[in-house]
């Protein structure tokens, strides 16, 4: 037998599968899609099985040297997945499958993730002991139970329990447990309101179509993907459910046990590599039929998929800035063709590429115009921050404020949104105009207060402040800018008797933390949740009623085509947590461009006036949905060769490329990150029939290259 292993190797020029002998006693334990251990020139690695033959073109094979697993770890769909992604991202097929997979499956050396065990203890029969009283207490507890565990006998009596064991009376026994366990089922399915029942009707479970679910914040999306999961479960078949952010989970987790129990798995990058360990091997061993998590869990290994259903489609998250820079939305669509099954995206503000093939027809558009309570959406009013500027130096306005202190009188719940974490963007000396910049990348230091160092966001790079400039000598160094520590600082001077709870990278970094500071505002324990863009979508609170935006400027002044979109999009959803329940909503936004369209639409709440207008502009520059987008990052630790490197790739793109517009080269957004020069070149196209063989031609150029590097992102969130 002889097997085709692709094996793990940093070296991308051997991204290739390699043929290996299969001996006699191990021949009955390979399958296709396990991982197995071979050598490799000097060294011993790991790889995947993908192929079984009988002969190989090459001679002297060395032999597979181990088995790892019992179980397939990429099952047949997985394996054609893999492939579908090399050819669509240009990425190392090693790569495409590792991303698939927990870390303790990965094909990597010395990954030390173990399976929990619990120990219980049997009892022997025929008996012929005569017992002591702790004794006959332990052995009294196997009366009704065939296992007892091992704490409630320690309980009784250590050393009567290690007598008995010695006796040979008590048998040990261990039972794999694993590492999270869900609610039991404790509710129904809420009923529908007519238009929710509507959409479930309208949604093929027999065909691989794309459904856009178009609804707006409170509409009852949640419970429309519950009842469509449900159908899709009673057909004995699987279902994924997608959300953007990690903070999103745990409400999300909480609705699904509710109803389907612990037959829920969650994938998301909050869990430890044990819990994912686990939860993967339920999924596989068909012990869950849901899948709930971010983007990776669309590599659920689920057999007989029924539907998979992506909330928030309009979230640039399902799009991985690293190689294999994959779409989730796009394995989504592949993964739907093969199961023939359903993919159904809903979003209160759905991306213009997903709204206009709506429009075309591509997908199946899906309404739900109005609120599930059959109230309005909250009021918007729009404080213009250059009148403000001028009456105070605080960054939270009178009307704000005062809208603040009222609702928390009338003991309700405020949002307030700054998409900005750390206490000021950047630190400068006023007497000879200094910045601090990261020394590594080509950016200013973000000031964090509570630990008094800067720090840069990009590569990790920290140090202390110091209130001298290293330039000048003066002690002139000042902070600004704003971010959600200086607001917070703020706030609890302004409303001294407010509880206020701050939600950001910072202070949910630690383990569990989202699903903490979710429940305890959900509890009112708090009267104002400060956050970053993770409190603006998919958060259901009851008691808030005022949602209020700090600077709405701040998505809509990064070089960006799609900042107009982001930006609408960030404050129409931020602006749904107001006013979920009964209770009237208000959102207040302070913002320096009131008169800017997407901070006007946003106001109104007319998606179809954004997308009209962004539309309009999206044709005249040529940019996505009417062009396609690919980005050509070329880097270097050599200044030099990055720029001439890059000005190569430009004459080698024209000479191929002719029906493509090529912009650049021109310096990445930040031009150094971790001292690596960086060149971008865009390229728009519609239909360009060389634009794969070419790139491919390219990505094979380059692989040798240790000086630069190349990477290719087709349809990029960000250049």
């Amino acid at each position: 037998m002889i097997v085709g292993v692709l094996v793990e190797l940093a070296n991308k020029t051997l991204d290739r599968i390699f043929d290996y002998k299969v001996d006699d006693n191990i021949k009955n334990d390979i399958k296709i899609g396990i991982r197995v251990e071979v050598p490799f020139g000097k060294q011993t690695l790991e790889g995947f099985v993908l192929h079984i033959k009988d002969y190989s073109d090459v001679d002297n094979l060395k032999s597979v040297i181990r088995v790892i697993d019992s179980d397939v770890v990429l099952n047949k769909e997985l394996i054609e997945l893999g492939k579908v992604m090399k050819e669509n991202t240009l990425a190392t097929l090693i790569s495409c499958y590792q991303v698939m997979l927990p870390r303790a499956l990965k094909a990597k050396k010395k990954n030390n993730i173990t399976k929990k065990y619990d120990t219980y203890y049997k009892l022997v029969k025929n008996i012929d002991y005569k017992f002591n009283l702790s004794q006959q207490k332990i052995i009294d507890c196997f009366n009704n139970n065939p296992l007892v565990k091992r704490d409630e006998l320690l309980k009784i009596s250590p050393s009567s329990l290690k007598t008995l064991v010695n006796k040979k009376i008590l048998v040990e026994e261990k039972i794999e447990h694993y590492r999270i366990e869900y609610n039991k089922k404790n509710s129904n399915i809420k009923v529908l309101t007519p238009t929710q029942e509507k959409v479930v009707e309208e949604v093929n479970l027999n065909r691989s179509d794309v459904y856009l679910l178009h609804g707006v914040t409170g509409s009852g999306k949640t419970e429309v993907y519950i009842k469509l999961i449900s159908k899709v479960i009673s057909n004995g078949k699987t279902a994924i459910m997608l959300v953007p952010e990690i903070s999103l989970t745990p409400q999300m987790i909480s609705r699904f046990s509710e109803v389907f129990g612990s037959r829920i798995a969650a994938i998301h990058s909050a869990l430890s590599e044990g819990e994912k360990y686990d939860e993967w091997r339920r999924i596989n061993r068909g012990e869950a039929d849901i899948v709930i998590g971010a983007r990776s869990a669309i590599f659920a290994p689920l057999n007989n998929l029924g539907i998979i259903i992506i909330d928030e489609e309009h979230s640039d998250s399902y799009k991985q800035d690293t190689n294999p820079r994959y779409n989730a939305k796009d394995i989504a669509i592949v993964r739907s063709k093969t199961n023939n099954c359903p993919v159904v995206m809903g979003s209160a503000t759905p991306s213009l590429e997903a709204f206009a093939r709506a429009k075309k027809g591509v997908y199946k558009l899906l309404s739900m115009p109005n609120r599930i309570n059959g109230k309005d959406l909250p009021d918007v009013t729009l404080i213009d921050m250059n009148i403000e500027a001028k009456k105070s130096k605080l960054h939270i306005s009178t009307p704000l404020l005062n809208s603040i202190k009222e609702v928390i009188d009338n003991n309700n719940q405020v949002i307030l949104l700054l998409n900005r974490r750390g206490y000021s963007s950047f630190v400068t000396c006023k007497n000879c105009g200094y910045t601090f910049k990261c020394p590594n990348c080509d950016i200013t230091l973000t000031y964090h207060k509570t630990s008094n160092t800067l720090r840069c966001h990009y590569c990790g790079y920290g140090t202390k402040v110091y209130k001298e400039c290293p330039e000048c000598h003066e002690e002139a160094v000042s902070n600004l800018g704003v971010g959600t520590e200086k607001i917070e600082e703020e706030l609890k001077e302004l409303v001294p008797n407010a509880k206020v709870l701050r939600m950001d990278f910072d202070t949910t970094s630690r383990k569990g933390m989202h699903e903490k500071m979710i429940s305890s505002f959900k509890k009112h324990e708090y009267d104002i949740l400060l956050g970053t863009q993770i409190v603006a979508k998919g958060l259901d609170f009851e008691n808030v009623t005022l949602v209020g935006v700090i600077n709405a400027d701040t998505s809509l002044n990064i070089p960006d085509f799609r900042s107009s979109e982001n930006t609408f999009s960030l404050l129409s959803q931020v602006s749904g947590r107001s006013g979920r329940s009964n209770k009237k909503g208000n959102v207040i936004i302070q913002t320096f461009n009131p008169e800017h369209y997407a901070i006007k639409y946003t106001k109104t709440h007319d998606y179809i006036g954004f997308y009209n207008h962004e539309m309009t502009i999206r044709k005249a520059l040529k940019y996505p949905p009417y062009y396609y987008i690919c980005y050509l990052k070329i880097s270097s630790k050599d200044y030099d060769i990055a720029s001439i490197e890059a000005n190569k790739i430009k004459k080698s793109l024209e000479r191929n490329l002719k029906n493509t517009i090529i912009l650049g080269p021109s310096v990445a957004n930040i031009f150094k990150m971790n001292n690596i020069y960086r060149y971008g070149i865009i390229l728009k196209y519609k239909y360009e029939e060389n634009l794969y063989k070419t790139l491919n031609i390219l990505v094979e150029h380059y692989r040798n290259n240790n000086k630069v590097n190349i990477d290719i992102d087709f349809n990029p969130n960000h250049f």
